[in-house]
């Protein structure tokens, strides 16, 4: 039988760059034995091939704050629309949800929400608005809707009232992590192994850099931290976190591009310190994981909701004094971090591997794709 033709739209990084892209990506991976898939996204020129057996649409990036996505999406819709034929179009994230009723009209659909971008204090008053806009119609669409988190189901329930299933990120196990990968970016920065490691695809405030080098002032701390992710993304927050990092020893190297070289600075961070302030389920997370790197964690419910503290040193979040007294205890403990650290990686090998999550992508696609046919369901995993 002809594979069902599918459509992803709603991603604007192929190949990944964090986030929303990667959990694509990764799924990409298994599902495309299955389905015939399209990915619009940005113009790359590794894009064409990068999966094979995965087309592309492609369109230029637009350089207009807040507008430029928003255009993007608008020609995507419009060349879903009236340039092809899908069976299927899956969309990612609700900052797209404003084309749903238009992709409905014509499409069977499944909408995946993957944040709650209005809590983002990047945004302004104006786009804070459109986000909840786009929260309505992604609940009021006839779309199928799922969400990668389990709060974050929890939480539609109870203001929408509606069911949204649940369909945890899922990440490819990490083989033959080749140490030496970042030898050239440790060397440009004088960094040597038994750094602490933070990491985020943009470094802005609520991935809570600033509560960390504010916790490693408290404790005068004479090691390395190095902040890997997009500076620019706002420069008053890199400038104020350069003032904070005073007096440490703190190295901002930028954007940390390909997983092979994130997987090798993970591997060779004495810990992963995570003190985001909102995710929706963290790819961060799961990855440092699966590599066996002892995790020092924010206790937002989303964290939570994926690894316990039999896995995790936990602090609360957004508090400096907390987190300095883990951080404190982590040095003094190694042996007990290090054994978190084995059964993070065996619990994320055993619940969070993509071919685990792929057999409910599957399940659900073909229920849609097959409303009147009965399909065996593999079960909850």
């Amino acid at each position: 039988m002809q594979k069902k033709r599918i459509a992803i739209f709603g991603v604007k990084y192929f190949p990944a760059r964090g986030g929303t892209s990667r959990v694509v990506e990764n799924l990409l991976y298994d599902l495309k034995d299955h389905y015939d898939f399209t990915i619009y996204c940005y113009k790359h020129e590794k894009a064409e091939g990068h999966i094979e057996g995965v087309e592309t649409i492609q369109f230029p990036e637009i350089g207009i704050k807040g507008l430029g996505v928003f255009l993007y999406y608008f020609r995507c819709c419009i060349h879903i629309l009236m340039s092809r034929r899908y069976d299927l179009v899956h969309l990612h994230k609700t900052d797209g949800a404003f084309f749903l009723p238009l992709l409905c009209l014509k499409y069977k659909v499944i909408a995946t929400s993957h944040a709650l971008p209005y809590l983002n204090e990047k945004w302004s008053a104006i786009g804070k608005f459109y986000f909840r806009m786009t929260e309505r119609l992604f609940m009021s669409s006839r779309a199928v809707i799922t969400a990668i988190s389990k709060p974050q189901t929890e939480y539609y329930f109870k203001k929408y009232n509606r069911e949204v299933k649940f369909i945890p990120n899922g990440i490819h196990p990490v083989k033959n992590i080749q140490a030496e990968m970042v030898d050239e970016i440790l060397d440009e920065f004088k960094i040597k192994d038994d750094y602490l490691l933070f990491a985020a695809r943009r470094v802005i405030p609520l991935k809570g850099c600033h509560t960390l080098i504010k916790a490693l002032q408290q404790i005068k701390f004479k090691g390395t931290l190095v902040v890997a992710g997009e500076l620019d993304q706002l420069p008053a927050y890199t400038r104020e976190l350069e003032n904070l990092a005073k007096g440490l020893d703190v190295k901002f190297i930028g954007y940390v591009a390909g997983m092979d070289k994130l997987n090798a600075m993970l591997k060779r961070a004495k810990y992963f310190v995570f003190p985001s302030e909102l995710e929706g389920m963290s790819m961060m997370l799961l990855e440092a994981g699966s590599i066996g790197t002892p995790m020092i964690c924010s206790d937002i419910p989303q964290n939570k909701a994926v690894l316990s503290n039999k896995e995790v040193l936990y602090f609360e979040s957004k508090n400096v004094k907390d987190l300095a007294e883990k951080l404190t205890w982590a040095f003094q403990n190694e042996t007990t971090m290090d054994e978190l650290a084995k059964q993070t990686k065996l619990t994320v090998e055993r619940e969070y591997l993509v071919s685990k999550v792929v057999k409910q992508y599957i399940d659900l696609y073909d229920r849609v794709l097959f409303p009147n046919k009965m399909i065996p369901s593999p079960g909850r995993i």
